[in-house]
């Protein structure tokens, strides 16, 4: 089965070899039919600490790292 990659932007990375990322996606509204916003955050693990907040990344599914942390940097 693929894994999911997805993009997002990075919100924090004051733990170490850990992110977090805001993935923002659109929808349509079902009945409105306008665009709408949603947004999640998930951690990501940063083995070698290089990302800064505000950085672009796409993050891949992966195996658990740890109790929130189940995806990874792919650049």
């Amino acid at each position: 089965m693929p894994k999911r990659i997805l993009t997002g932007k990075v919100t924090s990375n004051k733990s170490d070899k850990t992110i977090t990322v805001l993935v923002e996606r659109k929808i349509m509204h079902p009945m409105y039919k306008k665009f709408v916003t949603k947004s999640k955050k998930f951690a990501a693990h940063d083995s070698e600490n290089k990302f800064k907040v505000g950085d672009i990344v796409n993050i891949r599914e992966c195996t658990p790292i740890s109790k929130n942390k189940r995806f990874e940097v792919i650049y």
